[in-house]
Order: structure tokens, then C-alpha cells, then sequence
């Protein structure tokens, strides 16, 4: 029924790299803290970095708890489920971290991800993700559900924003600099991208 595997790679990569969808799972260590699940797509905001480690784009948006939770206590749970084809459902559960623009990792990271131009979407961070369990279960409960294609809307909101417009977006919502339970959350000012 599910099976554990040692590595990302195989058919286990490229079942991964073919979901339009995943999601991401992270908690603070509080016991009432508040557990944060999200879901990402976007196409070619994602990328298999090496057999144990993967990494996305983390995007503008309305918080920033996977972030917070990060900067805690870095635990994190991605989840892919095949909504087409044979029934399948994959986790990785690690340790994970936001890389801020600022990072002299950065730039190399970005390369990763040829498929998207990510100046239109206000990009953040990219979040890497060290595997420490990797596992896949049956998915038979998993509904078929069809791809049609990436909503447009994200792009649209922010490709009118630049760093200093970004800011004061971020400013304003209540969730970026601190999570729903007071963690730090995105360093503002955005830091400017590494060169």
C-alpha cells in the first residue's frame, strides 16, 4: 500500500514533476499554534534540486506562515496527489528554508527554474526543502480531476508592482511581517536580489 523510498529520483521524480499542483504543509511548535496548509502551481515554480532536495518559488501573497513557521523551526511536509492517471498520492517530509533574495544562494537557485519568468509575480523567497522521509500511499480515494491550464490572475495582480510598491503592499497586510501567531515572517523592506 504505501512505500518509503530513499531518494527522489526515478519514477517517483517524474510523477512529482508532472503535478500542475502540490501542497505544503508547516506548524509553529506552540501546541495552539495555528497549522498552515497551502496550496501551489503555478508551471515551473517547482524543481527537483538533487535526490534529496527540492525548492519553489514562494510568491506575493496575502501572508507569509510558511515562511514564519520556517524561520522557527524549519519543519515542512510537501504533498503531491495524482488527480489523472493511476491513483498515487507522494509526501515529502523535511526541513525546510526560505532563501531571501539577499542570499548569495540566490541566484544559483533560480536557475533551477528556467520554465518561468518569476519578475511578474512578485517574487519573495525560494523555499528549499531538504528531504528526511519520502513516501507514497494509494490515492484511491484521490477524485479525477483535469488540467486545464494555470490561472492568469496572479501574474496580472503583480506585474504592476515593483520592490518599492511591493513593500508598501506587504506593509499594509496584517499577516507578512508576522504570522497569525506573532512569528517573524518576510523581512521588510523586500531585500533586493543578490548580484
Amino acid at each position: 500500500m504505501g512505500k518509503t523510498y530513499e531518494r527522489i529520483d526515478g519514477r517517483l521524480r517524474t510523477f512529482i514533476e508532472a503535478q500542475p499542483l502540490f501542497f505544503t504543509a508547516t506548524a509553529p511548535l506552540s501546541e495552539d499554534g495555528t497549522v498552515n496548509l497551502s496550496p501551489k502551481g503555478l508551471t515551473g515554480s517547482f524543481a527537483v534540486i538533487d535526490e534529496l532536495t527540492v525548492a519553489y518559488l514562494d510568491f506575493a501573497g496575502s501572508n507569509a506562515e510558511t515562511i514564519a513557521h520556517l524561520r522557527e523551526n524549519g519543519r515542512i511536509t510537501l504533498m503531491w496527489c495524482a488527480f489523472q492517471g493511476p491513483p498515487n498520492i507522494v509526501r515529502v517530509h523535511g526541513r525546510g528554508e526560505p532563501v531571501f533574495r539577499d542570499d548569495p544562494r540566490f541566484k544559483e537557485l533560480l536557475t533551477h527554474f528556467p520554465g518561468i519568468d518569476p519578475t511578474p509575480h512578485g517574487l519573495r523567497a525560494i523555499i528549499v526543502v531538504t528531504a528526511e522521509l519520502v513516501r507514497d500511499t494509494c490515492g484511491y480515494a484521490v477524485p479525477f480531476m483535469s488540467y486545464d491550464e494555470d490561472r492568469d490572475l496572479h501574474r496580472q495582480r503583480f506585474a504592476r508592482e515593483d520592490d518599492a510598491s511591493l513593500d508598501a503592499y506587504f506593509a499594509k497586510k496584517e499577516h507578512i511581517a508576522t504570522s497569525l501567531d506573532g512569528l517573524p515572517g518576510l523581512p521588510l523592506p523586500l531585500p533586493p536580489a543578490a548580484v
